[in-house]
């Protein structure tokens, strides 16, 4: 049975007629950049994620980049973020023409070590940027108490958490000085194109993030900073508001999702409780776990459900060969990006960034996924696994980071 990485037709077939409506009705409107369908959108994300100020832009990177500006980073300055996650985080820090910091990342929730920002501030730090990677929140409050110890602002890369909850029921994104979010159609809640956020708590932050969105121009035709063209479009908010009501449902649906393939790999015996870090004779399969749960449901709202297999390459081709689709988020961490190489970093203080680069897989976990999809996609991988445990074999990091015995 056929399993794709993701369906996005299913959900618009299911809201078609709602999100036909909307864009017909921007078409009608003729207010195709910002307007009040983008300022509907912030005001219901506002109260959603339980933030003061929510500022639709062009892109998740934008929004990055957008924050940068909002500091006035640039050369000479430094701003920290774990080496793996997906390539903008990076990337938004040296357009500004400012040196990227990176810092290891933890076996567990793949998220940024506070203990290794810690060690990473110098004089030069201007920002520091935890990722809530694949949906699960990093730990972020100790986070923000570093930055507020050292005055150092805190950026939440939340562009693959919108929703995710800290143990005590805030949202990730409203925690820090700001939050950026991406809506890009894969995305939990995803637009027909590029989209992303800005968040706030600061009311100086506010208008000046506003300013940077168009060009930093206020009133019209009159610049007091340099800003650029990072306005959301009408359509894309449109089609937010449709799908906005319907995520706390998807959310839902993921952790069904979640829980069913964690229960299934423990049952057929290639997998033991999740989280563990350690690839033993019974563990052939590293499974995602939930930290920090608290009270709350959302601490994960799996964007991603993530494995770990020391045979990784071999079982994403044996998916692809049955026609299961199966993603690698993501195979080559910051510090060995080409683009970096001057940097002179030493590959052996990124040991758990390199054995996940080796290791992990994405498996389907959209909300429309069927159990016996489900079904098909573990029995294929324990199949695969169960005759790769005659020949075992490590991943080239796993010696440096422990985590195959």
């Amino acid at each position: 049975m056929p399993v794709p990485l993701l369906d996005l037709k299913l959900q618009y077939h299911a809201l078609k007629a709602d999100i036909d409506a909307a864009l017909i009705g921007v078409a009608e409107s003729q207010i195709s950049i910002l307007g009040p369908e983008v300022d509907a959108l912030e005001r219901q994300l506002e109260s959603y994620l339980g933030v003061k100020h929510a500022i639709g832009v062009s892109s998740g990177t934008d929004a990055l980049l957008m924050a940068m500006m909002a500091y006035d980073i640039g050369p000479g300055d430094e701003v920290i973020m774990p080496s793996f996650s997906f390539f903008a985080t990076a990337g938004c820090v040296s357009r500004v023409g400012a040196t990227p910091v990176f810092v290891d990342v933890d076996h567990v929730s793949f998220n940024v070590s506070p203990d290794l920002i810690r060690k990473a501030i110098t004089p030069r730090t201007k920002a520091i940027i935890p990722v809530h990677l694949f949906g699960q929140a990093a730990d972020i409050d100790a986070i923000a108490a570093i930055g507020k110890e050292f005055g150092i602002p805190v950026i939440e890369d939340a562009a693959q958490a919108i929703g995710t909850q800290t143990a005590d029921g805030r949202r990730v994104g409203s925690i820090t000085e700001i939050g950026c979010f991406s809506f890009y159609p894969t995305k939990n809640l995803g637009a027909m194109g590029d989209g992303g956020l800005v968040t706030t708590n600061d009311d100086a932050l506010n208008i000046k993030l506003r300013q940077i969105r168009n060009h930093g121009m206020e009133p019209r035709y009159h610049h007091k900073i340099m800003g650029g063209n990072f306005r959301l479009d009408a359509m894309q908010g449109a089609i937010l508001r449709v799908k906005l009501p319907y995520l706390e449902s998807w959310h839902a649906a993921r952790r069904t999702n979640a829980d069913l393939y964690t229960e299934l790999f423990i049952e057929l015996g290639v997998s033991t409780a999740p989280g563990v870090t350690t690839f033993g004779k019974q563990d052939m399969i590293l499974l995602p776990k939930m930290v920090n749960r608290g009270t709350s449901p959302d601490n994960h709202i799996f964007n991603q459900y993530t494995i770990r297999t020391a045979h990784r390459n071999e079982l994403r081709a044996h998916l692809q060969s049955k026609g299961i689709g199966a993603e690698i988020y993501y195979p080559v961490p910051f510090h060995r990006q080409e683009c970096f190489a001057s940097f002179g970093l030493h590959d052996a203080d990124y040991p758990i960034s390199n054995c996940l680069a080796a290791t992990v897989l994405a498996l389907p976990i959209f909300p429309e996924l069927k159990p016996d999809q489900i079904r098909e996609v573990v029995a294929t991988i324990v199949e695969f696994e169960r005759t790769m445990l005659a020949s075992p074999s490590e991943c080239a990091d796993c010696a440096e980071c422990g985590t195959h015995v």
